[in-house]
């Protein structure tokens, strides 16, 4: 039977994705990222972007937050870094990222390249906002956000 899920519907989409099935997953905690410098990555972090430090072990070790959002940082030898089975190695970078709510991005643009920090494009607009790219010191993508006002 495929049921969709009515938006109106008092019954949450984790109420209705659990129903018949034991609920592994109990909350969301954050995001992390693999980092080649913890103490460069905080840096970039809590002075460039305005995150809060929650936690710093340095080398291998630390979290940031914004908001609801934890960010993990995981340098080599941290736990979250260590090799996979088969000698596969985690490391930084790809396409995947997290999404920043900005109010003014044409503002944080200018903000950024005052900085000298790197875009990865020019801002682009759709009907859900506007949004630009720009990467952490090691690569890892960040997508700066700012909603479409209806």
């Amino acid at each position: 039977m495929n049921q969709t899920i009515d938006k109106a519907s008092p019954v949450s989409r984790a109420e209705h994705s659990t129903k018949g099935a034991r609920r592994l997953v109990k909350d969301w905690w954050g995001v992390r990222y693999q980092v080649v410098d913890v103490a460069r990555s905080l840096e970039f972090y809590t002075q460039k972007l305005g995150f809060a430090l929650d936690a710093k072990h340095l080398p291998a070790f630390a979290q940031v937050s914004i908001g609801d959002l934890k960010l993990i940082l995981s340098g080599p030898g941290a736990s979250g870094s260590r090799p996979l089975p088969g000698g596969v190695h985690q490391k930084p970078g790809g396409w995947n990222r997290i999404i920043l709510h900005v109010e003014d991005l044409a503002g944080a643009i200018d903000e950024l390249k005052s900085a000298g920090l790197p875009l990865r494009n020019a801002m682009e607009s759709g009907p859900g906002g506007k949004q630009i790219q720009l990467d952490d010191p090691d690569g890892n993508p960040i997508e700066l956000f700012e909603p479409a006002r209806h």
